[in-house]
């Protein structure tokens, strides 16, 4: 048999035919499961962000999310926290801040966790003393900061690890 007496006549309506149900069996098969999926921390730190009221922070965010870790750091190159923390402020709140988390810690008036808002300054204790880390404050326990292992990131404020040593939270005194 030769390929012109298979398509000739019913052979060709037969081929016709199955290469149809091939292709509408295939298309059905690629269909992905329409389930809602589940939340992991990378969809709620993704809601965080889609939810921010000033559409200038957003953009100074993901300009800095990644943005490896430096201490002294002030630019691209690397970050540290305070720093991120200063440039941030500057850029879009206008707010002048000292260079030192410590020393920053000292420029803001503190205020329980529950009444922050977005841009507000969140201190840590990572080495049990004085202020040695800042983050700032997104929504719904979210906050952007330089972490010295990942750079600049947005983390979960209610994690343990960061529940144990917030010492302090506010917004910039003018």
């Amino acid at each position: 048999m030769n390929i012109s007496s298979l398509l000739s006549g019913k052979n060709r309506q037969g081929m016709l035919l199955l290469l149809s149900a091939v292709l509408f069996f295939s298309a059905c098969s690629s269909r992905r499961n329409t389930a809602k999926p589940s939340t992991t921390a990378a969809a709620k730190t993704a809601d965080a962000m889609a939810h921010l009221k000033n559409r200038h922070l957003y953009r100074f965010i993901t300009d800095w999310t990644g943005v490896q870790y430096r201490l002294g750091g002030l630019d691209k190159k690397g970050i540290d926290c305070s720093g991120f923390a200063l440039l941030l402020q500057k850029d879009i709140y206008g707010n002048t801040l000292p260079r030192r988390s410590r020393d920053q810690a000292a420029a803001v008036r503190e205020k329980n966790m529950s009444q922050l808002n977005e841009g507000d300054l969140v201190f840590f204790s990572f080495g049990g003393g004085a202020v040695d880390h800042v983050g700032v404050y997104l929504n719904n326990n979210y906050f952007v900061h330089a972490s010295t292992t990942r750079g600049v990131v947005v983390d979960d404020l209610s994690l343990p690890a960061y529940q144990r040593v917030i010492v302090k939270a506010g917004s910039v005194k003018n």
